[in-house]
């Protein structure tokens, strides 16, 4: 069974590839497994590989989700992306992107930040 924070992700990766697909992005993989590591979004923008990472909350009382992403995660996303990119045979240039969502009964607000970390060497 899943917890209340798992259906709240989920819903959040549900809305997030909504939301890029109305802005143009084609989706190529979701929940790309790695290792240790999980890609929400691996997607396509024209000549470019962008990966997403969703972070959904309830609120924003204790900041905002995209604070969440720590330097860890940034790194374990470049790994996995890396190897999503040599598995699939693609040479592309990457760009990685958050999108913040806080979801409750009152309100669902987005936040897509573009370009947002350079993970470099891991």
């Amino acid at each position: 069974m899943k917890t209340h924070q798992q259906i709240l992700g989920q819903e959040g990766e549900n809305i997030a590839t909504k939301y890029l697909v109305d802005k143009g992005y084609i989706i190529l993989k979701r929940n790309f497994r790695w290792g240790h590591a999980e890609v929400d979004i691996i997607t396509q923008f024209n000549s470019q590989l962008v990966v997403v990472e969703v972070k959904t909350r309830y609120t924003s009382k204790y900041g905002d989700p995209e604070q969440s992403v720590s330097f860890k995660k940034q790194q374990l996303l470049a790994q996995a992306t890396e190897a999503y990119l040599i598995t699939n045979n693609l040479d592309l240039t990457i760009r990685y992107g958050i999108i913040s969502i806080i979801k409750n009964q009152y309100k669902t607000e987005i936040t897509h930040l573009e370009d947002v970390f350079w993970p470099g060497p891991y």
